[in-house]
């Protein structure tokens, strides 16, 4: 997410980070360099002159503050600059009824069916009573794809019957929501390979019909400026309430989050960074400049921490080994098992200060093997006997050529975990009594 536009922004503060005072002529050549990369990222022509005009206005002729240096005051500038772009604060759907509906709408392959589950899923385990509304009727299957998502995730639906027109599905659905008192309504719409009049004059009849309080756009990014025009098209003939951006994971360069907002004036509400039902995440302004910057976002790790790991399993693990002094296969599995709920290393890298500076083949390669590596282990820890996890001294040379024949790996794999252990254990020891682990709260606290 935001790979390219991240690095070529930092190859340019760490020029200005070594000037120690900046002249028009610096300023007009770092800016020439940022307008470049947010160009390559795709951002839309005129959102990017627009961004560096405001930069420049507020740079050249400014009062540098004694306790940084200029560089550092252009670094900060660009931050805000992107945090007005982006949409200045977080935006939530509008809850102002019962039940709240939201109608979805989108282009084919945009991802508006699995944003429907996703969302719904999200609220109930939030203690909301969601209904699903399957209102597309002209996609294959698209009816029983989300049929198939409500029924994984135990949320009730709606689905057309036969000789059903969109808005008389929609009719049923708020009738049986209204009805069973559900606290939010989602309605899966159509979509097309392109805006015509006849996906138009379905949506415009779908809304007058339900009125819904949110009519939220569900956005690919992968596929760059045209998004925007996409998101404008949409805004010009329905009107929008807010954007849903899909697939960031997949866009090295991000253009589609910085330009759409700007252009279409509708906030982005959530973004979608991956395929598990649980890879939806609110979208903040803030927090999304301070990542593109290379600054990290450790609040959203720690929330998201918060959110995956259980943390009476953690603590209880913490006193475990502070009371025996040790850490064995038992400890470090569950720890594991821990770790896989935050999710892939290299998205967790990406929060955390300082990952644009990453080489880009290193954090390739985390994202390639990081996944592998972590079953490898857990493969080899499994192949072991209760009485080897908890006493690793005693695993010999049959017992490893054993325990990586029963996990399908090599002696080697089992030797090089075995050693990753040992250091593991050393750390423990060294850390007197008081073992720590990640994102886990100090005890009391």
């Amino acid at each position: 997410m935001f790979d390219a536009l991240s690095g070529s922004l930092e190859r340019v503060f760490k020029k200005l980070r070594g000037y120690g005072k900046l002249t028009d002529r610096n300023i007009e050549d770092a800016l020439r360099e940022v307008r470049l990369a947010l160009l390559e990222a795709d951002v839309n022509f005129q959102v990017a002159k627009d961004f560096i005009t405001r930069v420049r206005e507020k740079c050249l002729g400014e009062v540098v503050l004694d306790s940084i240096t200029p560089g550092q005051q252009i670094v900060k500038r660009i931050h805000d600059e992107l945090v007005e772009l982006l949409g200045r604060a977080r935006e939530d759907f509008r809850w102002t009824g019962r039940p709240m509906t939201v109608m979805l709408l989108g282009l084919h392959g945009a991802g508006k069916t699995t944003t429907a589950a996703k969302l719904a899923r999200r609220w109930t385990a939030e203690g909301k009573r969601v209904l699903l509304v399957g209102c597309d009727l002209r996609r294959p299957a698209a009816v029983d794809q989300l049929r198939l998502l409500a029924q994984q995730n135990a949320i009730e639906m709606v689905g057309p019957e036969p000789g059903d027109s969109v808005v008389q599905v929609a009719g049923r659905a708020m009738k049986k929501a209204n009805r069973e008192l559900h606290d939010a309504v989602i309605l899966d719409t159509g979509g097309r390979f392109a805006i015509d009049e006849e996906l138009v004059g379905e949506l415009k009849a779908l809304r007058e019909a339900v009125k819904p309080h949110n009519t939220v756009l569900v956005l690919d990014a992968a596929i760059g400026q045209e998004s925007v025009n996409v998101a404008k098209a949409f805004h010009d003939a329905v009107g929008l309430t807010g954007l849903v951006l899909t697939k960031l994971d997949g866009d090295a360069r991000g253009g589609a989050a910085l330009s759409v907002n700007a252009v279409t004036g509708c906030p982005i509400l959530l973004v979608g960074t991956g395929e598990k039902a649980g890879d939806l995440e609110p979208f903040h302004p803030d927090r999304m400049a301070s990542r593109i910057l290379g600054m990290g976002d450790i609040v959203s790790l720690v929330e998201k921490a918060q959110e995956v790991v259980d943390l009476d399993t953690a603590q209880d693990l913490q006193q475990k080994l502070r009371k025996k002094g040790g850490f064995d296969f038992e400890d470090l599995l569950l720890q594991m098992r821990q770790m896989k709920k935050l999710g892939p290393l290299d998205k967790l890298l990406e929060m955390m200060p300082g990952a644009n500076r990453l080489p880009a083949d290193a954090m390739a390669g985390l994202r390639e093997n990081s996944g592998p590596e972590m079953k490898r282990m857990e493969a080899i820890i499994l192949s072991m006997t209760p009485r080897e996890r908890r006493n690793p001294d005693i695993i010999n040379g049959g017992r490893r050529a054993r325990i990586a024949r029963g996990s399908g790996t090599t002696v080697s794999d089992v030797n090089e975990l075995l050693k990753r252990h040992a250091m593991m254990r050393k750390m423990m020891k060294r850390m007197k009594g008081r073992p720590r682990m990640p994102f886990m709260p100090p005890a009391g606290a």
